[in-house]
């Protein structure tokens, strides 16, 4: 099934429209990553296929710069080292391939910042947990329902659709609308 441009466009559209009323978390959600940051910690961000590049731009985008130019700030995506993620996978399983790394880095006020469309990604689920068993903040960005990961989140992002593609673009606007929030802040 091939489906017109415009079709997209205005699901796309629909999407974005449906998430007016999420600037009160996306502000919570900025507000946990800067006290974290205001108090020497680190963010830690993760997610499978999609959710891995998403991860990676927004380290990017809080270690490297956004639109200001500032310090840098510990942010570290851990879907980036293929030693660890193969070795982790290969002898514990993929389902430990992120709360192995929390298990060694993360400390009590981190943020552990997941990504999963579906919210019901086993090895997310297991980062999210370890994270919080640390005392580490947990923030999650998924859609519709959540999953299983709305039940584990300290604050949780749902972009009001089903299907991941249309998940993941809400994702990139709202993390970008988080990522202005966190240099502004950090950048005085």
């Amino acid at each position: 099934m091939t489906r017109e441009w415009k079709a997209i466009l205005a699901e796309h559209q629909q999407v974005v429209s449906g998430m007016a009323e999420a600037a009160s978390i996306l502000d919570r959600i900025a507000e946990a990553i800067i006290a974290c940051l205001r108090a020497g910690k680190r963010v830690y961000v993760f997610g499978n296929g999609g959710s891995a590049a998403d991860a990676q731009h927004i380290a990017a985008e809080l270690l490297g710069r956004y639109r200001l130019e500032r310090r840098a700030l510990p942010a570290v995506a851990l879907t980036t080292d293929a030693s660890i993620l193969t070795a982790v996978s290969n002898d514990l399983g993929f389902e430990h391939v992120f709360a192995r790394q929390l298990e060694g880095l993360a400390d009590a006020g981190d943020v552990a910042w997941a990504l999963s469309t579906s919210g019901t990604s086993p090895n997310v689920l297991a980062a999210v947990r370890v994270a919080a068993e640390r005392g580490a903040t947990t923030i999650g960005f998924t859609g519709r329902t959540g999953g299983r990961l709305a039940e584990l989140c300290t604050h949780l992002l749902h972009v009001p659709h089903d299907d991941a593609d249309r998940i993941q673009e809400a994702h990139v606007l709202a993390y970008h609308y988080v990522c202005e929030r966190v240099e502004a802040a950090m950048a005085k």
